[in-house]
């Protein structure tokens, strides 16, 4: 099964603290890597963790402001000088096309890589659509117009039982039709597929809903997911200033999770005022037990591995 993991680069809100960075996540599925919004520092992360930002295949930008897109500029010229081959896809609205193709061309006018931008609109609807995965956008309630991306596997092939397939004696040229589900038929008897093969991987998802208004229906919206990362910008003490600011509390975060039936909610995009990023874990625990705290450098499998 291809690694299907959560890299935290940056977990902090719109004012800079000595304790977090801004907003920057990266996705690793198999061999890609997909970022969801750079804020100021994403690349210095990515070599500081590891992740080699020539990988990466595609950017998802929640909204235009600027401590989810400033590290752009930056990254963009870096991969320009040669760190990337191929093509970099940047998933934004029509307006952030305009502005960051006027910011590229000042500071990175010369790119080694193809760079294309996915425009996209502050709407539910499906922004990738691939063999392997899906990407869905929902539309969120925050100051500027935003979106929330949610990352599903799509079912895989059956596994073959190679032993029991030799043992009936079907050909090797048969395996990629019983790995599509076909019963196995010599022309004289037919063997049921679920005899020579066992069903495919339980697909995995991942939630990603940064700076939004509590929303009641957003985890029917989401749908049922392995991880989902909520922010939690304020405390419920809070609860007045979180709905002033376009933001939600651990509280509602956590309500998100339980309505999504989410496998396990992971906190972050932390206000300035927070110095105890326990107590936001703490506060969503009590409704969502299964409340993972974030922090830099936080690598997060989607689905935990059964235990033995």
């Amino acid at each position: 099964m291809n690694d299907f993991r959560i890299h935290t680069l940056g977990c902090g809100s719109a004012k800079p603290t000595l304790r977090h960075l801004p907003s920057c996540t990266i996705i690793e599925h198999g061999k890609r890597l997909m970022m969801v919004d750079c804020g100021e520092g994403a690349q210095l992360s990515m070599t500081k963790h590891g992740l080699r930002p020539s990988r990466l295949t595609d950017i998802f930008i929640t909204h235009l402001h600027g401590d989810h897109v400033l590290g752009l500029p930056g990254l963009i010229s870096t991969l320009g000088l040669g760190e990337h081959k191929g093509v970099l896809t940047i998933h934004t609205f029509e307006e952030g096309k305009r502005i960051l193709k006027s910011m590229f061309s000042f500071f990175a006018p010369e790119l080694s890589f193809t760079l294309r931008f996915n425009v996209i609109k502050p709407e539910d609807g499906v922004v990738v659509d691939e063999p392997t995965l899906r990407v869905r956008s929902v539309a969120l309630c925050h100051r500027v117009p935003a979106v929330g991306y949610i990352f599903e596997e799509k079912e895989g092939e059956r596994h073959l039982l190679p032993e029991a397939a030799r043992e009936a004696g079907v050909p090797v040229e048969w395996f990629k039709r019983l790995k599509q589900g076909e019963d196995y038929n010599d022309g004289t008897s037919i063997i049921p597929n679920n005899r020579l093969t066992t069903p495919p991987t339980l697909p995995r998802s991942y939630a990603h809903i940064s700076d939004t208004s509590y929303l009641p229906d957003l985890g029917e919206r989401i749908g049922k997911v392995d991880l989902l990362f909520h922010e939690t910008t304020y405390l419920e003490k809070d609860k007045e200033k979180a709905q002033l600011y376009g933001h939600s509390t651990a509280r509602q975060a956590a309500l998100v999770a339980k309505a999504a039936g989410a496998g396990r909610l992971l906190t972050g995009h932390y206000s300035a005022s927070i110095t105890d990023d326990y107590l936001i874990a703490e506060e969503a625990s009590k409704v969502f037990p299964s409340t993972l705290v974030n922090f830099e450098g936080r690598v997060t499998t989607v689905r935990e591995a059964p235990a033995e």
